[in-house]
């Protein structure tokens, strides 16, 4: 795969990380507003995707959880062609907030 149409994982992470701090930033965690926020981080991140104009089909996961001492385990698979496809998951923390994001690029 040429290298203007793969995917490119620290392209993604910068793009993730851009969304994160965009939307939540320094905000403390306010359980009314982790829709909003869970919403315009996937948004964000897929409206910066998309204007990589690379050919892919976007998925965008995003987990919000107050940082309290509780525990949080996740997982996923998937069967893919592993020299087109790829996928990039960001862990960002702030005081109070822990924010995953997850996307995967499957090529078209």
């Amino acid at each position: 795969m040429a290298e203007d149409t793969a995917f490119d994982i620290e392209e993604v992470g910068r793009i993730i990380k851009e969304a994160v701090e965009a939307t939540i930033g320094g905000n403390a965690y306010q359980p009314s507003r982790v829709p909003q926020w869970s919403t315009s981080t996937v948004e964000h991140c897929l409206g910066q995707l998309a204007k990589l104009r690379k050919p892919f089909k976007y998925i965008v996961n995003c987990i919000i959880m107050q940082k309290n001492g509780a525990g949080l385990q996740t997982a996923c698979t998937s069967l893919w062609d592993n020299a087109t496809d790829g996928s990039c998951t960001v862990r960002w923390e702030n005081k109070s907030i822990y924010c995953i994001v997850s996307v995967f690029g499957l090529a078209i």
